[in-house]
């Protein structure tokens, strides 16, 4: 009887082994590092909406199931035709970054689903596109106003993700091709207003010179009149004396010639 209950015994010891083995991939979950997992319980209600699971090793029941999203950032390029404000087709290579927000998988799986990016990121970010550069001519895309054309997409595309609980890191435009005829037709354009603005820029800095100068000249003019009001052919004898008394006194040989054609002494140098 007692050998009976021991192999009743090692007999559901094997079975519930065997079971375990069985839905251990069911039981035992490992979400890999910058995942979010959510978990549905066929018998408990569904889809739980309010909680997420970090990374790392997580156990459940073996009758339920555990949705990973990666919420790491992820990159695609996208190539478009879009219409200018003028009507002229332009081909755009962009380049886009989004993400899954951790917090909110749990609504990301519900509403939308594991294909977010081609069913959401991607159609918004078109559309986003050609409205923003459709106010936009061509020669202002190719080369003024590509900063500000590139973060207005950016700004609507993730205003109309954020509701659907998809970030979106960065958007650029990677390239902007044109028709032969309009792209060098742009070019000689902006060569002609780089040349416009230099040509403006040299007038602006010889008015500025010519306008130093006047006011130079003013100032010296000025200055000599009010020298000259000051000095008289009085004054200016008697300066000439005192530097001859000076010159007349210092240890050079010199020789010295009184009456000058102007009264002043005349000296002369002997060395």
């Amino acid at each position: 009887m007692k050998n009976q209950r021991l192999t009743i015994f090692a007999i559901a010891a094997v079975v519930l082994l065997i079971l375990i083995v069985a839905l251990s991939s069911s039981m035992f979950i490992t979400i890999p590092a910058g995942h979010s997992g959510v978990i549905f319980r066929k018998f408990g209600g569904g889809l739980d909406l309010e909680k997420t699971f970090g990374q790392g090793f997580h156990t459940i029941a073996p009758w339920n199931t555990m949705h990973i999203y990666d919420t790491r950032i992820q990159e695609k390029t996208e190539e478009m035709d879009v219409l200018a404000e003028n009507g002229l087709s332009i081909h755009v290579d962009l380049s886009f970054r989004y993400r899954a927000v951790p917090n909110q998988v749990g609504l990301l799986h519900n509403e939308i689903g594991p294909e977010f990016a081609s069913k959401i990121v991607v159609p918004e970010l078109r559309s986003a596109t050609r409205k923003v550069i459709g106010e936009y001519l061509p020669e202002e895309l190719y080369s003024t106003k590509r900063e500000a054309i590139q973060t207005e997409i950016y700004e609507t595309t993730e205003r109309n993700l954020q509701p659907k609980h998809v970030h979106l890191d960065a958007v650029l435009i990677r390239s902007v091709n044109l028709p032969a005829t309009i792209k060098n037709a742009i070019e000689r354009k902006l060569e002609q207003q780089q040349q416009r603005d230099e040509y403006e820029f040299r007038i602006q800095k010889e008015q500025k010179e010519a306008e130093r100068k006047k006011i130079e000249a003013q100032g010296i003019k000025d200055f000599q009149d009010i020298v000259s009001d000051g000095i008289s052919e009085r004054y200016l004898k008697w300066k000439g004396i005192e530097a001859t008394q000076e010159l007349a006194n210092s240890s050079n040989s010199k020789i010295v010639i009184i009456g000058g054609d102007d009264g002043l002494p005349v000296i002369l140098n002997n060395n």
